[in-house]
């Protein structure tokens, strides 16, 4: 489990092309890291399979790679980075499985202030997910949705997450990794609603 508080931004070093999937070699500081430890990658649960000061290696299946933005990603790129949440340690964001639902788009950004409004389209799919004042994850950042207008949402970026995240310098267009509420699924699944199809690294 996570919590959508962005640790840090790493840098993709080396993508190794494999028949089953993609090794991916992420540069950053996080420490410690251990072998098997659970990584959200663009808030995707990755399992990192080695690593050395400066950087770790995490495998992609094929089927991760066409459901998320990891199939996308080109030496260079930043990405948001969390370690899985430890018991006894404060719930900031939301509760977060790493586990993505869906691919969005961003389709704007508009200043307001010191803020950003930012806003999404989201799968049809997804649209029932969403609730204005709820939780939702994009790249691994906890947000809350402003406005909610069929598949369409809002939310306000503080300075914070536009100086910490990537969000600040994403162009219009850009493809982000959707996971909704945990809560909002279980719901649905109780009151015998068709659920998502959650993707795992």
């Amino acid at each position: 489990m996570f919590t959508g508080l962005i640790e840090q931004l790493g840098t993709i070093e080396n993508l190794d092309q494999r028949e089953d999937g993609l090794r991916i070699r992420i540069g950053c500081a996080l420490h410690p890291i251990e072998l098997g430890e659970s990584i959200a990658v663009n808030g995707t649960c990755l399992t990192v399979k080695s690593f050395s000061e400066g950087h770790f290696d995490a495998d992609a299946s094929n089927e991760t790679l066409d459901k998320t933005n990891l199939g996308a990603l080109s030496l260079g790129d930043k990405v948001h980075l969390e370690r899985a949440l430890a018991l006894g340690e404060r719930l900031g964001g939301h509760l977060v499985t790493g586990h993505i639902d869906g691919v969005g788009t961003l389709t704007a950004k508009t200043p307001d202030g010191d803020y950003v409004r930012a806003s999404f389209e989201v799968p049809t799919r997804l649209a029932p997910f969403l609730a204005p004042k709820g939780s939702i994850t994009v790249d691994g950042v906890s947000l809350t949705l402003n406005t909610v207008s069929g598949s369409r949402f809002d939310v306000m970026l503080v300075p914070y997450t536009l100086d910490e995240t990537t969000f600040g310098e994403m162009p219009n267009g850009a493809k982000v990794n959707l996971e909704v509420d945990i809560l909002a699924k279980y719901v649905a699944s109780l009151m015998g609603k068709p659920g998502v199809d959650a993707i795992e690294g």
